[in-house]
């Protein structure tokens, strides 16, 4: 199903033509980008050529952000599981292990708490089961204007569908923050996840406090909890890349004992 290098291409998902990036062979491991972000930024947290000796690499590219379309212009994350959903049906794989970042992390939560079964284990990086309003007044800030020519020349490099397509996801956290119905995951909702799934979160973060990690951690049954000091929000690059990246491949392969040296 995929090659020792990357290859990407586009499937029709949906309403959309969502581009994935595939590599290597074995278990089919999904990784899901954060908001704003992209599929190819997780070659700056793993070695993907590493990564791809020992998994099938799966990497889309969600809804409106990369080289995925939108065309109906709305977006909710609901619908981003509902599109990997789609797009690992057109793969053929029936379960995976994933990674989510924030956005990401989201949408996990939803691929494994509509299809339990499918979702072996996965690692929630930044989740949050619902918005906190500290969350909620940062993202009513959130807008395309006054931007810099610096933002602009980043969100280009990661975007490639034009500048409308970047002006909407500058303006899509206000939707958010205005909905109560995309990310409400109740305690009784989380504990029907099945997957062994890891928690990571820093304890400075912005967005989404520890409180809200712990919170998450008491109510998924197979949980883990790994709290990054004077981490910020999706703390896992810079000092916290290689620490990471092993900690959460040892944890998806089952691994106790290569996961107490880690953490020693």
């Amino acid at each position: 199903m995929a090659t020792a290098t990357a290859t990407g291409r586009t499937a029709p998902v949906n309403d959309i033509e969502m581009y994935y990036e595939l590599r290597g062979e074995g278990p089919p491991l999904v990784l899901l980008h954060g908001f704003t972000g992209g599929s190819r930024d997780w070659a700056h947290v793993f070695d993907l050529a590493e990564l791809g000796c020992g998994h099938t690499v799966i990497a889309p590219d969600l809804r409106g952000h990369g080289r995925s379309t939108n065309p109906a212009g709305s977006l909710t994350i609901r619908q981003c599981a509902s599109d990997v959903f789609a797009l690992l049906d057109h793969l053929g794989v029936k379960t995976f292990r994933a990674i989510g970042l924030s956005f990401g992390a989201k949408c996990l939560l939803h691929l494994a708490t509509q299809q339990p079964d499918r979702v072996a284990s996965m690692v929630l990086v930044a989740p949050a089961p619902y918005f906190p309003e500290q969350a909620r007044a940062i993202m009513r800030l959130a807008s395309d204007e006054g931007r810099s020519e610096e933002e602009w020349r980043d969100m280009r490099s990661r975007h490639e569908l034009g500048d409308a397509q970047i002006r909407a996801l500058w303006n899509q956290p206000r939707r958010f923050a205005a909905s109560h119905d995309d990310m409400s995951f109740t305690p009784p909702h989380l504990s029907t996840i099945t997957a062994r799934t890891m928690i990571v979160n820093g304890d400075r973060d912005p967005f989404y406090p520890a409180e809200l990690a712990l919170e998450m951690y008491r109510a998924i049954p197979r949980s883990c909890l790994w709290i990054l000091p004077n981490g910020g929000h999706g703390p896992i690059f810079g000092e916290w890349k290689e620490p990471f990246a092993r900690a959460a491949l040892a944890f998806l392969r089952d691994d106790p004992g290569e996961l107490h040296m880690i953490r020693a």
